[in-house]
């Protein structure tokens, strides 16, 4: 209990230190001083003197963006961790059931017709939830006697089918207007969300947190076989049915806002295992707080690294790779 509350504390204080780091850094940078006083002034009532291009900044530029890097990274880690835990299979990440695809079957649409930024994002968040649902339709029509194998067979078919129908929409747009548009959204992207994004994304991301916490002693006992857990009295179907609704809403409300970000829920989870074990009840939260961490860090060195922008989903790729390799040739025993 000692080392997770340890872990928790560390990943909180530094989650918090990388934050006002995040504010601090770009194109106009802030000083200390000045984040201090506006941070008193927004949560105090404080009259600190600031200048006014400073609490832009603050307050219209980055505000929504940090936040928006939180949300996205700690509802796919906990995507992830609902997921790896739900399948006993350290590889599955949030993108395994056509979440992503989906979602990005309803932006490219919603693209490709010339439909506004609000369109795009709940034809986003409706194509994750349909893909999903589509796929345990499936999966449930054709299951025998391993119905776990059935979903990941289902998701990986409708997941391809879905990735066909993106690329042919990519070669019919428009090559000078939409084709750009479509390729910058499949990368991912968190400078043009908006305070009405993030208004529009954390009711759905927090009705899906909910019911993870509220089953997060009940997670574990998913670790075990269908007919062990079944006669503990755990209802197996409507666990795993209820995990699965949770993880792809939080999932879909992200990449709605967001683009398709990968690696978070398939790294974070690992990482977050090694440090505590796998006990969902305690794997949950630091989960979250690391993945929002990560994405944060991802962010900022995105928009600092470079003269202009570098998309987030390069980004996570290429720091990803070679570190879940690491985590996964030294976290193998968190999985016995």
């Amino acid at each position: 209990m000692a080392g997770y509350r340890f872990s928790l504390t560390l990943a909180l204080a530094g989650l918090l230190l990388l934050t006002a780091f995040a504010f601090a850094v770009g194109r106009f940078p802030l000083a200390p001083g000045d984040l201090a006083a506006i941070a008193a002034n927004q949560l105090f009532g404080a009259g600190y003197p600031v200048p006014p291009t400073a609490e832009t900044v603050v307050m219209q530029v980055r505000g929504p963006r940090i936040l928006a890097a939180l949300l996205v990274g700690a509802a796919l880690a906990a995507a992830g961790t609902a997921y790896q835990g739900m399948f006993r299979n350290p590889l599955v990440s949030p993108d395994l059931l056509g979440v992503s695809a989906g979602a990005a079957l309803g932006a490219v649409l919603g693209i490709y017709f010339s439909q506004s930024v609000l369109v795009i994002q709940l034809g986003a968040f409706a194509g994750g939830l349909l893909a999903v649902a589509v796929v345990y339709a499936v999966g449930a029509s054709v299951r025998r006697h391993d119905p776990i194998l059935a979903l990941i067979l289902a998701g990986i078919v409708i997941g391809t089918l879905f990735g066909s129908m993106i690329g042919l929409l990519k070669y019919l747009a428009d090559p000078y207007n939409q084709l750009p548009a479509i390729t910058f959204w499949l990368l991912g992207s968190l400078a043009a969300v908006a305070p009405r994004d993030l208004a529009l994304a954390a009711p759905f991301a927090l009705a899906g947190l909910v019911p993870l916490y509220l089953l997060r002693w009940r997670m574990n006992l998913l670790s075990l076989s269908d007919d062990e857990a079944g006669a503990l009295g755990v209802p197996v179907t409507r666990l795993r049915i209820a995990v699965v609704c949770a993880a792809t809403l939080m999932t879909a409300a992200a990449v709605a806002i967001s683009g398709i970000i990968g690696w978070v829920g398939l790294l974070i989870p690992h990482a977050a295992r090694l440090l505590v074990g796998p006990e969902f009840s305690r794997l949950l939260p630091l989960s979250m707080l690391l993945g929002a961490a990560f994405l944060l860090a991802v962010d900022t060195l995105g928009r600092t690294i470079a003269p202009i922008e570098v998309p987030p989903g390069v980004l996570t790729a290429l720091i990803g790779t070679p570190f879940f390799l690491w985590l996964f040739a030294t976290a193998r025993r968190s999985w016995q």
